[in-house]
């Protein structure tokens, strides 16, 4: 027994380590045997297309084509189907009607095989038919193989040889991971990088993504080490949630740009009637992708020409350009441009300023751009771009050559290249004209210096270049503490929310959305309500003049549409009145049922302070969307907003603020002190907490919310939820990027009583992590990573901001927390993370400080994770741990794992156990 016990350990074991490339993407990029169902020789077909493609450019595999009236295709020997096949296959190409494509893919999946490209069409952009269709294949599939398309182009694996598609011709070998949901796009794409020159580690046409979404792709290619930037042309996002995940962990490695028609109205329903998807709000598009560090461009050149400069040049720090050029035209062409996209022109300092009058003719501009007149000489062009780069204001540099008479460009050029190595500036150029200057041009893109035969588009992407670092660095950058997330007064707000929705309404008084905002410490005014006119004088007499009297009502949300807000009441009189014209307005309106009363309050002087607007929408495909911007009762004249996903960090908020141009009048202007940005930070956080937290709210806003040097107030608030007869888990968006599970908080009592937090990580421990790192004792960090692991591998911010800023949907973080001298101190970590590609099997570990082992926090902590684990849908859980570490070998044992070694070299068993 003992015996079998270990080889079925064994075997489950082997199974794990491949569970990647079996069950993952390898099958579709590095099968050993491709069997080709529709093929055929008959010319011009797409199935005589593929095999060809297939059998001419060798991959290392076999090929079999499927086709039950032929004894050989293009010479190869024919089966009559896959289960004919003389030997395994790894992946199968469907190039036959739709209705035949469910009973192959059954036939593949008996047959083992793991990897599907179904060329054909005919699926859900037909209707509910083909929906039907697709649903079948996936029953079928799932869990058993990976499937790309339909309708798609093919895959193609440059590095590999391996083309499965029926474009015309293998694409070139290079790094750059090509994704199109567009077939059409691809070949034309293909037809263009040979033109260019361009290489690619990847050329995919995912096509409809029935199975293997965005999300799989990018996992795939951000672990692929051939692949350097990952660039996408994207019609629709598909699921929202798997492409923002995998995006954002990957930006941190690895740049993806994106090009996503539909702008316009026009353009997004063409996309959708192409792929059967619907498209949502660009505008909330653009706020997805900047919330995960990707990158949108406008244009497929665009494209590669940003994959090309940013490998070959560093990210800027920030957004201004210093431009040196020996043309005045082109420098005022080049500024329009840069101004115009958000970039700006960077002062040249005094420092700068004397250098150059030292160097250039006293008719040189003396701005930026540095006009440096058209005599200038190589050395003239070198010199000053060496006296710009040292410039502190600038973030970047453009030198523009113009071929004039007296200028060399191929000279000029070689001058350049000691320059094209800058720390942390980019170098880019623009050598305009025609042949005389191909050779210059060549000369810099062979040192690492991107040119471009036009300035503006040289300054583009600049423009390109600073945005997609300053959405990295909310990535990056470490958060501030918003508020122990775990301290909202949660049960209140939803008490507030199931009453309302039991008295069968959908909107919430006034009085009641401060109550929820209160619950999430957002600040309200306080305000006393009325039901009549007496109780109004009363609560106003108790104030201090001047009141607002605002309608209360349960049916009503826009209360200012019945002139249901009486500012700058003075006196009881005036009370009065207030009251009986909003009760009459709502009666002439609407109907006297509606009129709930008034709201007293007392009103706030906005001279020397700003009206806000807080909001959330929902969107169809990212669920609930956030909205910062200029308030008041102008809100939809002034327009000035900005849009993000929650939840939020505070970094997130700053970034969600700075986008607005009310951000700029809150730092203080025209005499006015600032507003207290770091608690507007904390109360976009606490907002977005609300939001996520309480999936019956449809629309909210807080309009005003009054800020000045002293305070911020929620003056108003709305709050609208769904229908009572909504299905939240069918009917209303999720959102797209996984909120705090708070749900797993909990204390833990060691033996002798000390009792510590162990909560889900946050983006804001990493200081905390690096505290916990620097005291861990080299046998600790053996044990745990199975090497010597440097210290100061383990504390860089890039390691830990990965660690600490996650994707809760596919991986908890369990830190154990203990309070000394009344500060948080880490003490412990355990990590239960999803393999890519499915979140049935994880691989966990724990890591606990010398000072707290051996007082049972490892063992509450495993067991934690694997409950979790069980709620999360994970089937099986694995580690991997040292043969010496017997202590662990128990520790495993006694928690039903089964153990056995999967590398006798370096000594390391695995321990797996099934939930």
């Amino acid at each position: 027994m003992h015996s079998q016990a270990k080889e079925n350990t064994v075997a489950t074991i082997q199974d794990i380590t491949s569970y990647n490339a079996r069950i993952g993407m390898d099958a579709l990029f590095k099968p050993k045997s491709v069997a080709v169902v529709g093929a055929t020789e008959r010319e011009n077909a797409v199935g005589r297309t593929i095999l060809y493609n297939l059998v001419s450019n060798p991959f290392g595999g076999v090929v079999y084509p499927i086709n039950p009236g032929r004894e050989s295709v293009l010479g190869v020997k024919a089966y009559k189907s896959i289960t004919d096949c003389p030997g395994p296959v790894d992946m199968v190409v469907i190039v036959t009607p739709a209705h035949t494509v469910p009973g192959i893919v059954q036939e593949a999946v008996d047959n083992g095989v793991k990897g599907a490209i179904i060329i054909s069409a005919g699926f859900k952009e037909r209707g509910p038919e083909g929906v039907a269709m697709e649903e079948q294949i996936m029953d079928i599939a799932r869990g058993k193989m990976r499937i790309i398309g339909p309708n798609c182009l093919g895959v193609m694996n440059p590095i590999g040889g391996m083309n499965a598609t029926f474009a015309g011709a293998q694409a070139l070998k290079g790094n750059i991971g090509f994704l199109s949901q567009s077939g059409a796009m691809c070949t034309s794409v293909l037809d263009y990088s040979f033109e260019e020159n361009i290489g690619f580690s990847a050329f995919v046409s995912v096509g409809s993504m029935l199975d293997v979404d965005w999300g799989d792709m990018i996992y795939y290619l951000g672990d692929d080490p051939n692949t350097k930037a990952i660039v996408i042309y994207m019609e629709t996002v598909g699921n929202a949630r798997s492409f923002l995940s995998a995006a954002r962990e990957v930006a941190l490695k690895k740049p993806i740009i994106v090009v996503k028609p539909g702008r316009t109205q026009a353009a997004a329903a063409a996309a959708a009637s192409h792929t059967g998807s619907l498209t949502g709000s660009d505008e909330v598009l653009d706020a997805a992708f900047r919330r995960v560090g990707v990158l949108r461009v406008d244009t497929i050149a665009d494209i590669f020409y940003f994959a090309e400069v940013i490998s070959k040049q560093p990210r800027p720090a920030d957004r201004r350009l210093m431009i040196i050029t020996n043309a005045g035209g082109p420098g005022v062409l080049t500024t329009d441009a840069l101004i115009k996209d958000g970039g700006q022109l960077s002062e040249i300092s005094d420092e700068t300023m004397d250098a150059l009058n030292d160097l250039l003719p006293a008719a040189w501009s003396h701005a930026n751009p540095i006009d440096i007149l058209g005599d200038a000489t190589p050395e003239t062009f070198a010199k000053s771009l060496e006296i710009a780069a040292k410039d502190p204001n600038a973030d970047g540099l453009l030198v523009v050559l113009s071929p004039q008479a007296m200028t060399d460009p191929t000279k000029t050029a070689e001058y350049l290249v000691p320059y094209a190595d800058l720390d942390g500036k980019p170098v880019i150029a623009s050598w305009m004209g025609g042949e005389s200057v191909e050779e210059g041009a060549r000369i810099m893109a062979q040192a690492g210096i991107p040119n471009f035969p036009f300035p503006d588009t040289a300054v583009q992407l600049f423009n390109y270049m600073w945005k997609y670092a300053y959405s990295l660095r909310g990535l990056y950058e470490v958060p501030s503490p918003a508020q122990d997330v775990d301290g909202f007064d949660r049960e209140t707000a939803k008490q507030i929310l199931d009453e309302v929705r039991s008295e069968g309404r959908e909107i919430l008084t006034e009085t009641e959305s401060k109550a929820v905002l209160a619950a999430y410490d957002i600040p309200t005014i306080p305000m006393n309500i009325a039901e009549t006119a007496d109780e109004a004088v009363a609560a106003a007499d108790s104030m201090t003049y001047p009141v607002v009297v605002k309608l209360n009502s349960e049916t009503i949300t826009h209360k200012s549409d019945v002139g249901g807000v009486r500012l700058n009441l003075q006196n009881s009189d005036e009370v009065r009145s207030a009251f009986e014209a909003i009760e009459r307005n709502v009666a002439a309106k609407y109907s006297e049922a509606d009129f709930n009363g008034v709201s007293v309050q007392p009103m706030i002087k906005l001279d020397n302070g700003y009206e806000i607007i807080i909001g959330s929408s929902l969107d169809p495909q990212f669920g609930p969307v956030l909205l910062f911007g200029t308030g008041g009762t102008l809100v939809e004249v002034y327009k000035d907003r900005a849009l993000g996903l929650p939840p939020l960090t505070t970094t997130l908020a700053r970034r969600m603020i700075e986008q607005t141009k009310i951000a700029e009048a809150l730092k203080g202007v025209r005499g006015r002190n600032p507003v207290d940005m770091d608690l507007m930070e904390k109360i976009m956080v606490r907002f977005s907490q609300l939001i996520v937290e309480n999936p019956w709210i449809k629309e909210m806003d807080i309009n005003p919310l009054f800020a000045d040097e002293n305070q911020i107030l929620a003056l108003d608030a709305r709050i609208v939820l769904h229908p009572a007869d909504t299905n939240l888990e069918n009917d209303v968006p999720k959102t797209a990027i996984r909120p705090y599970p708070v749900q797993y908080v909990d204390d833990y009592v060691a033996p002798e009583g000390k009792t510590l937090r162990i909560r889900p990580i946050r983006p804001e421990d990493e200081p905390l992590a690096v505290d916990f790192h620097m005291g861990l004792s080299e046998q600790t960090v053996k044990l745990r990573y199975m090497y010597n692991f440097p210290l100061e591998e383990r504390i860089t911010h890039e390691r830990l901001a990965a660690v600490t800023f996650i994707d809760y949907d596919r991986e908890i973080a369990l830190v154990a927390i203990d309070e000394v001298d009344g500060k948080e101190k880490l003490v412990a970590v355990g990590r239960l993370e999803m393999l890519s590609g499915t979140k049935e099997v994880g691989e966990f570990g724990i890591l606990v400080a010398d000072d707290y082992q051996r007082m049972g926090l490892g063992s509450a902590l495993l067991e934690r994770l694997l409950e979790i684990g069980k709620q999360e849908g994970v089937k099986r859980v694995f580690g991997k741990l040292l043969i010496q570490n017997q202590d662990s070998v128990k520790f495993l044992h006694n928690f039903g794992f089964t153990t056995a070694p999967i590398d006798s070299e370096d000594g390391i068993l695995m321990g797996v156990k099934d939930l």
